[in-house]
């Protein structure tokens, strides 16, 4: 297993808040959807037990993959949909901050490395 640098964990962030964003878009495009579920995105979880686990150099990336889930902790409407606009608004807004902090800070790593090649 090659060795797990800051690029990686930064790339995989982004990939999940990609994968969210879908989630949030498909949630909301089925806000009326009698017996929709909304679906969810673990990933923060899984980042936090990689990096407890004190090894960050050997986190294993194919385990670090956002996943999809149904949350069902959410009041279910008299349609059988448990979708919430306000609360997918929220999810959006802190999502999107999520997705640029991501970016910015690979932006950073990106211009760290052209400085040493040029340097």
């Amino acid at each position: 297993m090659s060795k797990t640098g800051i690029i990686d964990l930064l790339e995989s962030g982004i990939k999940a808040e990609t994968l969210r964003q879908k989630a949030i878009s498909n949630n909301v495009a089925n806000l009326q959807t009698p017996g929709y579920r909304r679906l969810g995105v673990k990933f923060e979880q899984m980042l936090a037990k990689a990096i407890e686990s004190g090894d960050t150099e050997n986190i294993n990336l194919d385990e670090l993959k956002a996943q999809l889930y149904q949350p069902k902790n959410t009041t279910v409407g008299p349609n059988g949909n448990d979708v919430n606009y306000e609360a997918e608004i929220g999810d959006m807004v802190q999502n999107s901050i999520r997705y640029r902090a991501f970016i910015k800070l690979l932006t950073k790593k990106y211009a760290q490395i052209d400085d040493a090649i040029k340097y």
